[in-house]
């Protein structure tokens, strides 16, 4: 063998090597990622759940990754991961949620339903719903958003 087909053998080698390594890489890390990539039912079903229950309060990512025995940091990727949005955001459209089937009932003031989904104030309460639902409350309230 020459010089240069040895040394061409040798690139051959060395390449086809970088690429079982690349391949062991991704399937190993592929492996991992899916054991780990969502947040697991059982704690995603608690943590919505104790959400749900506490609209009212002031829920913060510590008291929520707590709950599930997580780091706040490793709960709140995890979530994203597992719900496709962060858990502030989440709360925050479970509280404009709830804020719509209060409105639709008519009985309560908006001030008070601000208050009752966790906004400290009806003019928090009031960007926030515009911003998800493109409508104000008392829009919403008057009729324009029962068709939705």
């Amino acid at each position: 063998m020459s010089d240069s087909h040895s040394l061409r053998f040798v690139n051959q080698i060395a390449e086809a090597d970088v690429k079982s390594l690349e391949g062991m890489l991704e399937a190993t890390t592929g492996a991992a990622d899916g054991m780990s990539s969502d947040l697991p039912a059982y704690k995603l079903r608690r943590v919505t759940q104790y959400i749900q229950e506490n609209l009212q309060r002031e829920l913060r990512l510590a008291e929520l990754s707590a709950l599930v025995h997580m780091s706040p940091y490793h709960f709140a990727r995890l979530f994203k991961r597992s719900t496709g949005v962060p858990p502030h955001r989440f709360l925050v459209r479970r509280r404009i949620d709830e804020a719509r089937a209060l409105l639709a009932a008519r009985r309560v003031s908006i001030a008070e339903i601000s208050r009752t989904v966790g906004f400290r104030t009806p003019s928090h309460f009031t960007t926030s719903f515009r911003r998800i639902t493109g409508m104000t409350p008392s829009a919403y309230r008057s009729g324009a958003g029962m068709a939705t």
